[in-house]
């Protein structure tokens, strides 16, 4: 498939998403938002399950932090060796911020919440760009996506208005696979991208089924199961880290 013709899908999936939510009008926070299906306190801690199992983020994010310092490992583009931190820094901020969020659930403390997570999805969307089309490409854009990730935030905290930050979580679920499919990789191993993305798919649907899940004998809840499935999909990019090599491949872009 020639350059442009995937660069126009690319880009006709992206102003599609957009004007579609545009044209949706202003999304607020959902009612009830902060009420979790498990409340439970233990060992002092409220929420006890949505707020520990926050250290699954904490726990990959330092491995990912640790597998990229010392010696050069062997599944990264060296290029990009900024993103990638910016990507295991902003986990491991995730897990500080959702713990704190989860003690006391509120708009206030979700802003913190958020901005985290804005980090390590920009910083994941720049290393696919970089790894399948073109490392100084995902470079170039890895600041203007983090600062457009922070301002959605804001924009919401301002105005009440989720239009932005829906955008900014889900547009790269779209345009991930694409790239994928369209572009090849410049490691080997993509396949834990595919995992990567579906447990992030199964994240989102079992943080839908919070209630339902801890329904089903109080045991545990979707939404602890949400945070140990996401940390899970990205252990699958620590192992990556270490695993995958460099390959050679024609130019994509």
């Amino acid at each position: 498939m020639r350059p442009r013709v995937r660069i126009a899908i690319l880009a006709a999936v992206s102003i599609a998403a957009i004007v579609a939510v545009i044209l949706h009008g202003p999304i607020p926070q959902p009612p009830g938002y902060h009420a979790f299906a498990d409340q439970r306190a233990l060992l002092g801690i409220p929420n006890f399950g949505n707020v520990m199992s926050n250290l699954a983020f904490l726990f990959v994010g330092w491995a990912g932090i640790r597998a990229l310092s010392g010696q050069q490992p062997t599944g990264i583009i060296p290029s990009l060796r900024r993103a990638y931190l910016c990507l295991f820094a902003g986990i491991v901020l995730v897990g500080i911020a959702s713990g704190y969020y989860h003690l006391a659930p509120s708009d206030a403390a979700l802003v913190w919440d958020r901005l985290p997570m804005t980090i390590a999805i920009t910083a994941l969307f720049a290393i696919v760009i970089g790894e399948h089309i073109d490392p100084k490409i995902g470079l170039r854009v890895l600041a203007p996506l983090m600062v457009v990730g922070a301002g959605s935030v804001l924009y919401w905290h301002l105005s009440g208005d989720l239009r932005p930050y829906v955008v900014v979580q889900f547009l790269p679920l779209l345009l991930v696979p694409l790239i994928l499919l369209l572009y090849p990789s410049r490691l080997s191993h993509v396949g834990y991208l595919w995992a990567l993305l579906g447990a992030y798919v199964l994240a989102k649907l079992l943080e839908n089924a919070d209630q339902a899940i801890f329904a089903w004998g109080h045991i545990v809840s979707g939404h602890t199961l949400k945070h140990l499935s996401a940390g899970l999909g990205m252990y699958l990019l620590v192992v990556a880290v270490r695993r995958r090599r460099l390959v050679t491949v024609a130019s994509a872009a």
